[in-house]
């Protein structure tokens, strides 16, 4: 497996294996890799004859005053782990090589995909995201792309941005990873104090609740505005917890819905802050 630094070091290493017969699965990652990162691998490496892991903590999706500079840093340890989970190459570029000299392009997706949930509190989040992503599909040029469940609103940026500039990838999204106490996995989970960390559970038990109360047939179940409520009421029963949003919403276009309506699905999705550490958990709906 090799480390490499520069998108010219990365397409001579794809010049140099042959890829007859061979798709290239591509992860990309902000690093301080957990297991959630690693099953990301894991299914590029299954689906894939070759698998290249980028690590980049960019700078475009962080907003004045956000973590960029305390964001958690380790690529001795992330190599390790990319290696394990079955990474060819492992990306590590510095900010320059990806951002050249007088760099001024943008990629924006607009409409509600993009301006609902982080969107809202984060108006400059996703354009970083759309850009980085696209400049990564254009250096690695890999065949199929695997992101997380868990950042739901940026897989389906992500999907639509892809289909409506008709860049030659399939975008694959890969279930939510938890801790055995069903937080999502996340590399934020660090910051978190021993109280913040036994508190945060609520937003995956909230969560369940809805799909439980969903589930039950009651008269109400399919009522966004009451299945809002039910999560909002767990979480608010932990003192610590802040919430930033907690929204039902189609589960393709993130457009606003009144109901749960059968055969459709629906992305129940919630941000929470703990101190200064905001959390994002999701679950989708279905009946």
């Amino acid at each position: 497996m090799s480390m490499i630094k520069t998108a010219a070091e990365l397409e001579a290493w794809c010049r140099s294996v042959d890829r007859r017969n061979k798709t290239l699965g591509f992860v990309p990652t902000m690093g301080y890799l957990h297991e959630g990162h690693c099953s990301l691998i894991k299914a590029a490496k299954s689906q894939n004859g070759l698998v290249v892991a980028s690590v980049f903590v960019n700078p475009t999706q962080f907003a004045p005053g956000e973590d960029f500079e305390s964001y958690p840093r380790d690529i001795g340890r992330d190599y390790k782990l990319a290696r394990e989970a079955g990474a060819d190459v492992v990306f590590n570029p510095e900010v320059g090589e990806i951002y050249v000299p007088g760099s001024s392009t943008v990629i924006e997706v607009t409409g509600n995909i993009t301006k609902k949930l982080c969107g809202a509190s984060r108006p400059t989040h996703f354009e970083g995201v759309t850009t980085i992503v696209s400049i990564l599909f254009n250096i690695v040029r890999p065949d199929n792309a695997y992101f997380g469940q868990k950042d739901a609103q940026q897989a389906l940026i992500i999907k639509k941005m892809v289909r409506d500039l008709h860049i030659p990838v399939e975008v694959i999204v890969c279930p939510i990873v938890r801790e055995m106490d069903g937080l999502a996995m996340s590399s934020r989970n660090v910051y978190l104090n021993p109280e913040e960390r036994k508190q945060a559970t609520c937003l995956n038990v909230g969560l369940q609740k809805a799909a439980e109360y969903l589930a039950s047939g009651a008269v109400d179940c399919r009522s966004v505005t009451r299945l809002t409520e039910i999560i909002e009421s767990h979480i608010h029963s932990r003192d610590l917890a802040v919430i930033d949003y907690v929204k039902i919403l189609d589960g393709e276009t993130l457009d606003d819905i009144t109901a749960i309506e059968p055969g459709k699905t629906a992305l129940a999705a919630v941000a929470v802050k703990f101190g200064k550490t905001r959390l994002i958990d999701n679950r989708v709906l279905s009946i």
